[in-house]
């Protein structure tokens, strides 16, 4: 059984009311008046019926589902923003429609968050009926109601008409920046509260609501991101029949006495223009009948619209009394009786609570909707209610909530009148506009150094280009060029069983690879670095290692065995041979003493001569990104470039012998390490800096290096995000101004983010969910706006890689005089590969700038280990070759 309480919605089914022809006047009068009444009593099942109509309406004309009989029809209304209460200004607003045949003018001062509150001065002008019905001098009228006639309005832009008006008298200068919907502002002038204010509604003359929906469901927008308010214009639900289980022979009469029979049939059992009207009805078959008035009526109570919403709200108050129903009914030409008046209070009291829980139903379908659509368990939202039946009908908005509350229990919902929605709302969409236009200039010009064309790109190949020649011929250059002695790629004829160690940071692999007709099968055990290790004497760290290394031959049964061995060891090394790599300096928390400047496979050959009776055949020491190169190189013989795009960012690529000046022989190749981190660290890329990436480069542990590194790579990205965030909070254009201590915290807002937050799967709720986590309080535009410099900071990011690639490949294609190059990359790096766009980014801007290269992107698995392990296979291989 269904119950809603003191609202006095009749319990359970019910048997559903049909719309009859006439009704019959018994004999008993009572039974008369309970089955008039009876006709306006709505069950629970039939509230909810409608509410599930009304709700598939809604979905199926936001998909582009709409028929000529849709029942609503959900027009966006591109208010994308509601108001955040900084807002401020002077602002002209013209309200037409409103009170009928007049036109009001009102001055709206908006003074902010801070600002006394100024009531807007307003002057009201009569609009003559000649002009209401003569000639009309890109929001579309479709057409005109509440007695307008104007000829050639009826499709055409009323902004552009209204312009041209203005243009005409040619004294003013007025910028028409929106044209509104009553219910739009209704919504918009609301009083910022806890939260904002997400629905607008309407029960004035009409009735409508409107409400704040995510863009990517209104197929008409085309848009994946934001919001925009969406006008439901659910006056016309039920012209499809929807509503016939609940209409009355007197909505049915109403409705052919009306200027549009069959239309707006929903507005009419529910408008202010419209329950007067049915009152009078009810109230002149009862007389008619001779249950009423003695069985007497009146020309007045047989007139149309002898009956206002004014007398039925006063006959419906009981505070007004029994004498003041009286005193309208005589001013009806009625003499009531006693009973009389208690029985047209019944009426009236009948037909506005139908009215009120029908309004509680379609707006139930509103929350419904809200609540699925945004996933939320229970949805929390504020409604701006505005016209003059809930002014002048108290026990209408009470109805209404008790309604709501029954059929959407999972909704908290607060409802406040709004002030002024056409004036001053009116006013707050044009100021709202006004603020996003300007924040949206302002975002623009910070995010404009980010945003690269072709001929910025072009240059950086280029620079780079010349960088690498340079590098090769040992010149001054902010590449270095190393030689890593790896002279061959994988053939796939690599046969053998081989150790590899991977030593990166605080934890250590040891790796036993082996390398067979079916493929490479890999086992590996990771051991941690103590930090007291790490930051030891170098002995100590070496001897450690050599345990690991012991250890692991144990487990697996290698005991006695001299396997070749592969050492990845990614810190910055000049290498003199495959086997012989100087340690330049520690990074990544290691600090052990007596290393530096010292050859780090000499190091651990010392340590395994230290520990008795174990034999180990070093035979490379292994950069990661040449690992990552060689690791895909096994799969495709096409891979010759190597690429890491993670924490940090290098690439190695397949040189021709002859170009690398620090290297004897002519023939053959060389896998150049090419340290592109350090790119652009002579001030090349200074053109292309931003003060963003100034104050990341101070803050960091190497001042004016790794420049390249630290405009692409994840340890960066994430603090010039915050900086961003920072300025624009600054200027207003994020979180309202208000400076948070989140932001001003370093590494706050991690790499992973940007990742996270540019996930096309993550709806802007999801985003904000994200945001809000890390303490940022935000609004929808917050979430859009950090998601746009999120775009930015990794789009730039991705292109500057993609231009240092095409620099790569393009060089490699010349070396080779060809005219078109076929080749592949490996990749690795946790920004490549968990980014959702970066790959695609890169590898469209090598496309466009080296067009005459066909370039694949691998990504890589484990290639600091595999790789390494191919690394010494080769090498293995090649020595075999020149012993024959």
């Amino acid at each position: 059984m269904d119950s809603i309480g003191p609202v006095g919605l009749q319990q359970g089914e019910g048997a559903p009311c049909y719309p009859q022809e006439s009704l019959p006047c018994p004999s008993d009068s009572s039974e008369l008046v309970q089955e008039c009444l009876r006709q306006f009593k709505v069950t629970g099942a039939q509230l909810r019926q409608i509410q599930a109509s009304l709700l598939s309406s809604m979905e199926q004309a936001l998909g582009g589902q709409v028929s000529p009989a849709s029942a609503v029809r959900m027009l966006p209304t591109y208010v994308g923003s509601t108001p955040h209460g900084t807002e401020q200004g002077d602002f002209l607003v013209l309200e037409l429609g409103a009170t009928g045949a007049s036109l009001r003018i009102l001055w709206v001062t908006l003074t902010g968050t801070e600002g006394h509150r100024m009531e807007p001065r307003s002057q009201e002008f009569v609009i003559p009926q000649e002009v209401m019905l003569g000639p009309g001098q890109q929001s579309t009228l479709i057409s005109w109601t509440k007695g307008f006639r104007c000829s050639g309005v009826e499709g055409q832009d009323v902004v552009q008409l209204l312009r041209d008006a203005i243009q005409r008298q040619g004294a003013y200068s007025i910028d028409v920046v929106a044209v509104v919907n009553d219910t739009v502002g209704t919504m918009m002038g609301c009083e910022p509260g806890v939260g904002p204010c997400e629905v607008g509604l309407v029960v004035d003359t009409g009735t409508n609501a409107c409400y704040m929906e995510e863009a990517r469901h209104v197929a008409v927008l085309d848009e994946d991101r934001g919001r925009v308010c969406v006008s439901v214009e659910w006056g016309s639900f039920g012209d499809d029949g929807a509503l016939g289980p609940v209409l009355t022979t007197f909505d049915c009469a109403l409705d052919r006495e009306s200027l549009n029979p069959g239309a707006q049939r929903f507005e009419k059992m529910i408008g202010g223009l419209y329950l007067g009207e049915l009152v009078r009805l009810v109230l002149a078959h009862l007389a008619q009948c001779g249950v009423l008035f003695g069985g007497c009526t009146s020309p007045a109570l047989l007139s149309r619209g002898s009956i206002l919403l004014e007398h039925v709200a006063e006959m419906e108050d009981p505070s007004a009394g029994a004498a003041r129903v009286h005193t309208i009914l005589q001013d009806l030409g009625l003499s009531p009786g006693a009973s009389d008046v208690e029985l047209v209070q019944h009426v009236c009291a009948a037909v506005c609570m139908r009215a009120a829980q029908l309004c509680a139903a379609a707006l139930a379908a509103v929350l419904s909707h809200l609540q699925h659509s945004r996933e939320q368990q229970t949805l929390q939202i504020t409604v701006a209610t505005g016209g003059r039946v809930f002014e002048r009908q108290p026990r209408f908005l009470s109805i209404l909530q008790e309604t709501v509350m029954f059929l959407a229990p999972e909704c908290d919902v607060s409802f406040i009148p709004s002030l002024d929605g056409g004036g001053r709302g009116v006013a707050m969409v044009t100021a709202v506009a006004a603020r996003l236009a300007a924040h949206r200039r302002l975002l623009e010009e910070t995010l404009a150094p980010f945003r690269l064309n072709r001929e910025q790109l072009a240059a950086v190949q280029a620079q780079m280009r010349e960088a690498m020649t340079k590098g090769l011929r040992g010149e001054a250059s902010s590449l270095r060029m190393l030689p890593t002695y790896v002279r061959a790629t994988p053939d796939g004829s690599e046969r053998g069983d081989f150790l590899a160690l991977d030593l990166g940071g605080t934890n250590f692999r040891v790796l036993l690879v082996r390398v067979a007709t079916g493929g490479v099968q890999i086992t590996n055990q990771v051991y941690s670095i103590p930090e007291c290790v790490a930051q030891g004497s170098g002995q100590q760290l070496f001897d450690h290692i050599v345990d690991c290394i012991v250890d692991f031959q144990q487990k697996q049964g290698l005991s006695g065995q001299s396997l070749p061995l592969g050492f990845t060891f990614s810190f910055p090394c000049r290498q003199l041979g495959l086997d012989q790599g100087i340690l330049l300096n520690w990074t990544k928390g290691f600090n052990a003493s007596d290393c530096e400047g010292q050859d780090v496979v000499c190091l651990l050959r010392e340590a395994i001569g230290r520990r008795k009776a174990v034999e180990l055949n070093v035979v490379a020491i292994v950069n990661d990104t040449v690992g990552t190169m060689m690791s895909c190189g096994y799969e495709d013989p096409h891979c010759e470039v190597g690429l890491i795009v993670g924490t940090g960012t290098n690439a190695c690529y397949m040189e021709e012998l002859r170009n690398v000046a620090g290297v004897a022989g002519d023939s053959g190749h060389m896998c150049i390490n090419m340290e592109w981190g350090a790119f652009g660290d002579d001030g090349s890329l200074g053109v292309l800096s931003t003060c963003f990436d100034a104050r990341v480069d101070q803050a960091s542990i190497n001042p004016g290096k790794q420049r390249f590194e630290k405009m692409i790579s994840g340890m960066y990205l994430g603090e010039i995000v915050r900086h961003i965030l920072l300025h624009l909070t600054s200027l207003g254009v994020l979180f309202r101004g208000q400076q948070t201590q989140c932001l001003q915290t370093r590494d706050i807002f991690k790499t992973k983010f940007l990742s996270e937050i540019e996930s096309d799967s993550l709806a802007l709720r999801q985003v904000r969910a994200i945001l809000e986590d890390l303490g940022l309080p935000l609004t929808s535009d917050d979430a859009l706006m950090v998601l746009e410099v999120c775009q930015a900071v990794s789009q730039r990011a991705a292109q500057l890689c993609g231009a240092g690639v095409a620099a790569v490949v393009e060089k490699i294609r010349e070396n080779r005089g060809l005219e078109e190059l076929t080749v592949s990359v490996g990749v690795d790096g946790t920004l490549y590969k968990l980014h959702p766009h970066f790959s695609s980014l890169v590898a469209a801007t090598v496309r466009e700038l080296a067009p005459r290269c066909v370039v694949t992107f691998l990504q890589s698995e484990d290639g600091s280990g595999k790789g390494a392990a191919l690394v010494t296979a080769v090498a293995c291989r090649l020595a075999q070759t020149a012993c024959v």
